[in-house]
């Protein structure tokens, strides 16, 4: 068995050949199941965001696995192969398995240690499981890796400082103000940058929103996202003395506030503390605004040294996840190992109980006159004798299964209690019973859509 992982993200892709190769919310369960019948594919799951798609999966034939999940997306995509090759990445066994875990902590991610990309693995299994497309590995395998991402961020600090401009500009209001609970932003410009800043100090607590800009219909547009008020910006240098925070991003080449307009506002305000953020470059606000009292005046690159301070605090959390990562992978890895040593336990207690239900017959043919009541007795101990007798044994071949000279010590089982024969009757009685299921699954189809028909495989324990 393999475990495959084959996709594009924001680093391989840009914007535009990522769009491409999107699911909508509709068609993604019926993408799972397309998916799960596959040629060579026994388990599937597909992660899709708007940075990343990705496509994991368990396969017995891993040589050919990628050039099946390429001609799955080829097929489902209605896109040639050779138009999106060169963007996608493919890691195999430890890697897939080091790469899902690193996904689902954040690490991977565009902003490290976010935790939205959680809940969107979390869904993206359970619809998975919903499809029946997972069975044994993936089970463990992202169950694993959805409660390692969230001890990670319960144990480490890695998603507490900001790491985004606006995020930065939040964290620098904190400490003058606290919280900005009853507070007014004044947004100068409605750039991205200053909208976002206005949502977050708006999601913290601000109670107003006024917007600046040349637009007057911009303006409204925008300040109708938080019920704000728009206004021009003759007007805005008249109620500056309202705003307890001023977010400017605007593209003029002048400044759009100078120190006279702020002094005499801060009069106005009876000097109580005045917040104001210089996202534009060039400046909108005179730089000589911060030396009047109360003033705390920022621009841009105050802003991203935050930001790059804090990218270092969290790349050293990274690094205490990466560990953890590397531990649970190890533990993955010996669980894996126990698999194995599963048709071993199941053969030797078949064939106990074979030898078991033997002895019970002879000794019912030479003792005929054993009541109900006596049978029932002896069979139970002589039961009992045999699970004492297999006790020790499966105990030890199940530690012996974790270790790394597993395959030696299996073998050994297998010929210490002569279970070849056994096993073989084992594995031919699964595969009758994975081909029925195939065979049941096949007829119970409606149809089949044109161009994404595939053989459904059952999963086979390795």
């Amino acid at each position: 068995m393999h475990i495959i992982a084959v996709g594009l993200n924001y680093r391989t892709a840009p914007v535009e050949v990522r769009e491409r190769f999107t699911f909508t919310e509709r068609d993604l369960p019926e993408a799972v199941r397309q998916f799960k019948q596959t040629k060579s594919i026994l388990e599937g799951v597909i992660v899709a965001t708007c940075n990343r798609t990705e496509l994991y999966a368990v396969t017995d034939r891993h040589h050919l696995c990628g050039h099946h999940l390429r001609s799955f997306m080829e097929q489902w995509f209605g896109l040639p192969r050779n138009s999106f090759t060169n963007h996608l990445y493919m890691y195999e066994d430890d890697r897939a398995i080091e790469h899902l875990f690193r996904v689902t902590s954040g690490l991977d991610s565009m902003v490290i240690g976010e935790t939205q990309i959680l809940g969107q693995v979390r869904d993206a299994f359970l619809l998975a499981q919903a499809q029946k497309a997972t069975g044994t590995l993936f089970n463990m395998l992202f169950k694993q890796a959805v409660t390692t991402a969230k001890r990670a961020h319960a144990e480490t600090s890695i998603g507490e400082a900001a790491v985004s401009v606006s995020y930065a500009a939040v964290e620098l209001g904190k400490r003058i103000f606290g919280q900005f609970n009853g507070k007014t932003v004044m947004i100068v410009g409605a750039g991205k940058m200053s909208e976002l800043t206005a949502k977050h100090l708006y999601a913290n607590g601000a109670e107003r929103v006024l917007v600046v800009n040349r637009t007057y219909d911009r303006a409204l547009e925008l300040a109708d996202k938080f019920n704000g008020v728009a206004m021009s910006l003759d007007e805005a240098r008249e109620r500056l003395h309202e705003a307890d925070v001023v977010i400017s991003s605007t593209g003029s080449p002048e400044y759009v506030l100078n120190r006279d307009v702020v002094e005499r506002e801060m009069t106005r305000r009876k000097s109580r503390p005045l917040f104001m953020i210089d996202i534009a470059v060039p400046r909108d606000l005179d730089p000589d605004i911060a030396s009047i009292p109360n003033v705390f005046l920022y621009d841009i690159d105050d802003l991203e040294g935050i930001v790059e301070s804090n990218l270092e605090q969290r790349r050293k959390e990274a690094a205490k996840i990466e560990a953890m990562i590397a531990a649970e992978i190890e533990q993955f890895h010996s669980w894996y190992r126990t698999l194995g040593v599963v048709p071993l336990i199941r053969s030797l207690q078949t064939k106990a109980e074979a030898i078991h239900e033997e002895t019970m017959d002879s000794l019912m043919n030479k003792l005929p006159n054993l009541d109900e009541h006596e049978l029932k007795v002896i069979r139970k101990l002589t039961k009992s004798i045999v699970n004492q007798m297999m006790h020790d044994p499966i105990l030890r071949i199940k530690e012996m299964a974790g270790e790394k000279r597993a395959d030696e010590a299996m073998d050994m089982f297998v010929k210490l209690f002569a279970l070849e024969e056994p096993l073989k009757d084992l594995q031919r009685s699964e595969k009758r019973a994975a081909e029925a299921a195939q065979a049941e699954a096949k007829a119970a189809e409606p149809f089949a859509l044109p161009g994404r028909t595939g053989a459904g495989l059952a999963l086979v324990k390795p």
